[in-house]
């Protein structure tokens, strides 16, 4: 599991079936590191810090050990100290 905070949403229309509608986030572990994106599984907003999964456990978590992810949001951190 990774804390990152949620940068932005992303809109993408054009996608495969599988992915139906869920909500796509940009998320970074860092100021200033690198961006990924993630599946929001619990309805999170910009700015939020929240807990990801990846790999397996990210697929299990969006729905279906067939989903095409390889990062999701599982969880929206309510205290975290900034360091």
């Amino acid at each position: 599991m990774k804390v990152m905070r949620v940068v932005r949403t992303l809109v993408s229309t054009n996608r495969i079936e599988s992915f139906g509608h869920r909500p796509l986030l940009v998320v970074q572990d860092k100021p200033g590191g690198p961006l990924s994106v993630a599946v929001d599984a619990v309805g999170c907003r910009p700015g939020d810090w929240v807990l990801c999964v990846g790999s397996s456990a990210a697929r299990e978590a969006a729905g279906s050990k067939d989903f095409p992810s390889d990062l999701t949001i599982v969880g929206i951190v309510d205290y975290w100290e900034e360091k």
